[in-house]
């Protein structure tokens, strides 16, 4: 499962998402989260389409993407389960104090869709850009914020390491967890409880890599001289192309359909 974590990777790949403005993947990343959360019942079949599209744009193999989904299955059926049972309306089956409203299934289906589409959504964003064009893009679109003295330079920064630590990290855990079950530690049989003891042999030494890991990253700014953000200059400097205008248009094209409808229909 630790193999199928595909947010925070990069697949390299020559398709027009690709060669999108970091900018504007960000922005493009933000407005179709923003319109999942916009949408209601046949609303989700346009956020379907327009991400099959980004999709197939991004030439990023569809099943590549999708294993990404076994890593956030357990908060799936638990947010799906939570909604399914404790949301109050019109019951439609019942068995003692376990009740399934229609509300309730309606809230658990449009949760698992919405949280399926967000992983896909940002595990996109982050396949089809690298760490340090994500960090640029994200350290321009905030740069106004500097002015109020935000340190967004020390922001992105620290979000790219969190992001290029992913991939790393799990690396990591799963060289881990294969070294202890050929010492014969089982980490799939027994309760719950019994799973979770036998986790701490795994957690230990991950802990003690991250931080080692952390430390020579450290080590290694201050060899540099690196002091912040203050001055600093970009050897290659961020410029929007008309691919990216064309993006945008797109994107907030999209947007105005999907509150239109959501307005007008109630979708």
């Amino acid at each position: 499962m630790l193999k199928d974590i595909t947010l925070g990777q990069y697949y390299p790949s020559a398709s027009a998402l690709h060669a999108l403005d970091p900018r504007t993947k960000l922005v493009g990343t933000l407005v179709f989260m923003v319109s999942l959360f916009i949408v209601n019942s046949f609303g989700y079949a346009l956020c379907t389409a327009f991400l099959i599209c980004m999709i197939i744009a991004s030439r990023v193999p569809f099943l590549y993407m999708v294993k990404g989904l076994k890593a956030i299955f357990v908060l799936l059926v638990f947010t799906a389960a939570l909604n399914l049972f404790l949301t109050a309306g019109e019951p439609i089956w019942q068995f003692g104090i376990l009740k399934i409203s229609k509300e309730g299934l309606n809230t658990a289906v449009s949760m698992a869709v919405r949280l399926v589409y967000l992983v896909l959504g940002a595990s996109l964003m982050t396949l089809t850009t690298t760490p340090n064009k994500l960090t640029d893009g994200l350290e321009s679109l905030l740069g106004p914020l500097t002015k109020i003295k935000v340190p967004v330079h020390e922001i992105a920064m620290m979000m790219s390491i969190a992001l290029r630590f992913i991939p790393i990290l799990t690396e990591e855990t799963d060289r881990i967890m294969k070294a202890q079950m050929a010492r014969g530690a089982d980490f799939e049989s027994g309760k719950l409880m019994q799973r979770i003891k036998a986790l701490i042999p795994v957690l230990v030494p991950m802990f003690v890599a991250a931080f080692r890991r952390a430390n020579d990253l450290a080590l290694a700014m201050e060899a540099r001289c690196y002091r912040g953000g203050a001055g600093r200059t970009h050897m290659k400097p961020l410029k929007y192309t008309q691919r990216d205008i064309a993006a945008y248009i797109v994107m907030f094209a999209y947007l105005g359909v999907i509150i239109f409808l959501r307005v007008v229909f109630g979708w």
